[in-house]
């Protein structure tokens, strides 16, 4: 429920983006500006009304109109620690390795490469090496649950 990307899509269907004057797009570098204003939207909130009113409308406008408990309780969305958890009980290695960077300083993609047992199954690329191994991860989750 708080992953960057679940902050990103909850920021667009409470209308935030009209409030944010930006020269950047929302999906390049700094894709978690959407994120960002929710964030920075609660904490106003918080600020301005205290803990006992921010709770409610959090539990009661958000939550409530924005989320499915029980898809959220069945939707696996840290692929990474699933693929770790694997290599774990299967004691077969994984590696997450950074195999190439691209782009400026300010603009800079990471490749990041799934390794189980020495052979690269999966690829992922994003703004940050996180979002590339857990991008890397989900492609690897899938290869490896066809090979069940």
């Amino acid at each position: 429920m708080v992953s960057r990307v679940q902050l990103n899509k909850l920021s667009l269907k409470l209308g935030l983006d009209k409030f944010i004057e930006s020269q950047q797009d929302y999906s390049g570098p700094n894709k978690s500006m959407m994120g960002d204003a929710f964030e920075a939207f609660i904490g106003a909130l918080y600020i301005d009304k205290g803990y006992n009113f921010t709770k409610d409308v959090i539990v009661n406008n958000i939550i409530a109109h924005h989320f499915d408990m029980d898809e959220l309780e069945t939707t696996e969305t840290n692929y990474k620690s699933k693929i770790l958890e694997w290599s774990q009980k299967e004691k077969i290695p994984v590696e997450f390795v950074v195999i190439s960077e691209t782009g400026s300083s300010h603009k800079k993609q990471y490749i990041v490469e799934v390794q189980v047992d020495n052979q690269g199954i999966a690829k992922g690329v994003d703004y940050s090496i996180k979002g590339a191994e857990q991008f890397a991860a989900e492609k690897a989750f899938d290869i490896l649950q066809l090979n069940r």
